[in-house]
């Protein structure tokens, strides 16, 4: 399998408001930045899109790093939550509706189409790519 590095950001002006995203995939020499937006969303949703949107554009089976600032994305993976999600019905463990319930479900079949390893990034700091991504995202929002 080949190897891939995804970073990924969202943003929100306003939560909900007007909202953006901002991925960067590299493979071997190669880098493409991506980028959207939505005219009133959250930030949660622009997390969850830009991974999406990065995963959707690769073309066979990969070994993925993704790295992204969002607790939200990283810990449903890496802590389970998303399992237990699908296991009960799409509800949380205290038996509510679970929010962005449509996108989790084309992220977690993306994700079974590679070997996809979630790895939490702080944001906004001296992390070079997750400040491009927060970059890409906001002026995804000044573009709207």
């Amino acid at each position: 399998m080949e190897d891939v590095i995804i970073y990924t950001d969202g943003a929100c002006s306003g939560n909900p408001g007007p909202g953006g995203w901002g991925s960067i995939l590299m493979y071997k020499e190669n880098k493409k930045e991506i980028s959207g937006g939505l005219k009133n969303t959250t930030n949660n949703i622009m997390e969850i899109t830009a991974v999406i949107e990065a995963l959707k554009l690769l073309k066979f089976e990969c070994e993925v790093k993704v790295y992204s600032d969002s607790a939200y994305v990283v810990n449903a993976f890496n802590n389970g939550w998303i399992y237990n999600w699908r296991k009960n019905n799409w509800k949380t463990a205290d038996k509510k509706p679970v929010k962005n319930k449509e996108l989790w479900e084309e992220l977690y079949a993306l994700t079974k189409k590679h070997s996809v390893e979630f790895i939490k990034v702080k944001g906004h700091s001296d992390n070079e790519f997750n400040n491009r991504c927060d970059e890409l995202a906001r002026s995804a929002i000044k573009s709207l």
